[in-house]
């Protein structure tokens, strides 16, 4: 009996993030799934990707609390609003106050000692460098740093036991490009939420944030109606 390759995928419960893990598993990959619950203003995403965990009987899930509320210093983290029905030139000039600081680098972090304890060499994440809010920490120079470091700064790297790599499959393609993806690899984009504030009670995306609007706007590319439900789309 061959023994699959384990992976750890970061797991939002977002768009781009469950296409990863469809990804992952079609590459073959036994995927232990990380979330985190990090003092962001709402949890829809977290029952997203429960429920994502379920439709692709992923066996291993955890969610890890961290508190960067304590912090804020971010739309997401804090009581600050969140920009809504900016136009989508706007997205890309500049960082924007839904940039957590540092959470892909804390992440990835959480990552690399999970996959280390797995004996798993493979990392998930699901940024993107091309329709995207201008965050730093979803750069390929970003990532090929983490890499580095990543076999730099752990027991397997120096020992030489194995090699780290982080997977970026989305990291150069559009918005339709990614939905596109997921629909081949099976996704069901219904069980997704992709909104900054979303409804407290029924999670029903606001339709107006950047991230609704890139969604949006990519299902619109592809001719495909977005399944979940929005307050204003």
């Amino acid at each position: 009996m061959t023994t699959r390759p384990k992976a750890v995928v970061l797991l939002s419960g977002g768009l781009d993030s469950a296409t990863v893990l469809a990804a992952a598993q079609s590459e073959g990959y036994d995927v232990h799934a990380l979330s985190f619950r990090y003092g962001q203003r709402h949890l829809t995403e977290l029952r997203m990707a429960a429920r994502l965990v379920a439709r692709h009987d992923v066996a291993n899930h955890k969610i890890i609390d961290i508190d960067l509320r304590q912090f804020g210093g971010s739309a997401l983290t804090s009581d600050l609003p969140v920009p809504q029905d900016r136009p989508i030139n706007e997205m890309s000039s500049g960082i924007p106050i839904t940039y957590v600081p540092a959470r892909n680098t804390i992440f990835l972090s959480f990552a690399l000692a999970h996959a280390e304890v797995l004996s798993a060499f493979d990392i998930f994440i699901g940024v993107n460098a091309v329709d995207y809010s201008g965050y730093p920490d979803c750069r390929p120079e970003f990532i090929a740093t983490f890499e580095a470091l990543a076999n730099l700064a752990t027991k397997a790297g120096v020992e030489k036991t194995g090699r780290f790599r982080i997977h970026t499959p989305l990291i150069s393609l559009t918005k339709a490009d990614i939905i596109r993806k997921g629909l081949a690899l099976g996704v069901d984009y219904s069980l997704t939420s992709t909104c900054y504030a979303p409804d407290s009670e029924t999670g029903v995306s606001c339709g107006q944030c950047d991230a609704c609007q890139l969604r949006l706007r990519g299902f619109a590319d592809v001719g495909q109606a977005d399944p979940i439900a929005y307050r204003k789309a």
